[in-house]
């Protein structure tokens, strides 16, 4: 994957990212088929899991994908991951962040891109009752707060997973908050966020009265006023500004002790390639993997319409190959 190349007919960033979320194969076959699991959290609210049916038994390990800012078990990604683990015969599981499982979550919170505390919390509970290994992936905002997570923990890490890997993550937030906001990025992209993020925040709002200001919302027109006016002060952040600072990843992977594998297209439209950590900003145990292609979340492969399953097949080997051996 770190020397992946695009298909000629699909140039640049943009079509790369926008092609694979709406246009390519995901699955060789069927859709996957989920089973659902409810937790109550330890604050009284709750989250959903997404079990793919065939699941494994016994020592088989177990992949956990952290889904991305919106995201859900039905993204492309997460389609195409399922479809690697059934494959490899291991079990599959997509923890959604509060509120992205198709119903909004009860408490006076949402998620944010360094959750680790909840990342902690989820790998811990599916530790306890998971027999064999544990990998995690996450994406995009999924993968900054896993990585997030796995500096917080250091060594200790390691008792509940044996590898992990972000994918087109945004590790310093800022950098990608900023490039989000301009130009085409702004248009597209960031309207599309905030076309699911704000009747969400309003529904919150309908939930919990005097959470926020509702006009001031409505106002709100790229990611860092929403952050600013909701995402931040509901997680308690001082501020975007605050909030981006101490939820990226990228300052805490020096820290970071087991394998782990950061995927980074350099022409990602989201994260600008100077903000992409170098060897120097990492621990030995970070392996960066930056493509000069591939888009966000993108790496579409094969003849027109093309697939996304050489990522997921990529980083689904990486991981299963720092699985000890029993």
């Amino acid at each position: 994957m770190n020397g992946y190349r695009a298909p000629w007919w699909l140039p640049g960033g943009n079509l790369q990212t926008i092609w694979a979320a709406l246009c390519a194969r995901r699955t060789t076959g069927a859709a996957p088929t989920y089973r659902r699991e409810r937790w109550t959290t330890p604050d009284g609210d709750f989250i959903d899991l997404d079990w793919q049916d065939e699941v494994a038994r016994g020592n088989a390990p177990l992949l956990v994908l952290f889904h991305g800012l919106e995201g859900s078990s039905r993204s492309h990604y997460a389609e195409a991951f399922a479809a690697f683990a059934k494959v490899q015969g291991i079990g599959f599981v997509v923890p959604h962040f509060r509120g992205c499982s198709g119903e909004l979550n009860a408490g006076p919170r949402a998620y944010h891109s360094g959750d680790h505390e909840e990342i902690a919390w989820i790998l811990g509970r599916l530790r306890e009752r998971h027999e064999g290994p544990m990998v995690a992936a996450g994406v995009s905002l999924g993968g900054n707060a896993l990585m997030r997570w796995a500096g917080e923990w250091e060594a200790r890490a390691s008792h509940l997973v044996s590898a992990v890997a972000s994918i087109c993550s945004p590790l310093d937030l800022a950098a990608g908050g900023r490039a989000i906001g301009k130009g085409f990025n702004r248009v597209v992209y960031t309207t599309m966020f905030l076309r699911s993020m704000k009747p969400k925040a309003l529904r919150k709002l309908a939930q919990h009265p005097d959470l926020f200001d509702r006009e001031a919302l409505l106002a709100a027109r790229d990611l860092y006023e929403f952050d600013n006016i909701f995402t931040a002060p509901l997680h308690g952040f001082a501020g975007t500004d605050d909030y981006w600072a101490r939820a990226s990843a990228k300052p805490y992977m020096s820290r970071i002790r087991i394998p782990a594998l950061a995927l980074n297209a350099r022409n990602d439209p989201f994260v600008p390639a100077q903000s992409l950590p170098h060897a120097g900003d990492v621990s030995e145990s970070v392996t960066l993997w930056q493509p000069a292609e591939g888009g966000h979340v993108g790496f579409p492969s094969g003849r027109w319409p093309g697939h996304v399953n050489a990522m997921p097949d990529a980083v689904g080997a990486w991981l299963l190959g720092r699985v000890p051996r029993t």
